[in-house]
């Protein structure tokens, strides 16, 4: 059966997005010794030439006017075991980082343990659209962790791949 919605309300839309599987990534930086971040399911990769990928950002974000002046950003694609993680970055208050492992490069850029890849990044461009900011990464230098699975996000929830 097949319904078809003409009021776009945030609860029609927010429940057809849902439809959606997608990954979680952490994009944190350490500013003045400090790891500041934020949980972003809208990650996509954009082009190889030159490396780019995107996230979008909400407009009324609080964390990220602290990121977008820094020269390194770093990306974390969180690995299943970060469900609890997940939730955390995404809190509005409280320490995001409480109880993770972290790695940060001599530019700033902080990655979370346990993740499948870290891209190192830069901003590259930032292009709005509605509510949010579509936010281009250069990718300049990665870590890889292929045996390490991602979280999904789908149906507003975290979830595990299965074989």
């Amino acid at each position: 059966m097949t319904l078809t919605h003409t009021d776009l309300d945030q609860a029609t839309l927010r429940q057809a997005y849902a439809q959606f599987p997608s990954g979680v990534v952490a994009v944190a930086a350490e500013i003045d010794g400090v790891p500041i971040g934020l949980a972003a399911s809208s990650f996509v990769a954009v082009s190889i030439e030159p490396p780019l990928v995107a996230v979008c950002i909400q407009n009324m974000s609080t964390t990220w006017p602290k990121l977008e002046g820094l020269h390194s950003i770093g990306v974390s694609v969180l690995g299943e075991a970060h469900n609890d993680a997940a939730r955390t970055l995404a809190a509005k208050t409280g320490d995001r980082f409480a109880g993770l492992d972290l790695q940060t490069t001599d530019n700033g850029a902080v990655f979370i343990e346990g993740a499948t890849a870290w891209l190192d990044t830069t901003i590259e461009q930032q292009v709005p659209a509605g509510d949010h900011a579509i936010v281009l990464l250069r990718i300049h230098s990665l870590e890889v962790q292929s045996e390490i699975d991602p979280i999904i996000f789908h149906a507003s929830k975290f979830r595990k791949l299965q074989a």
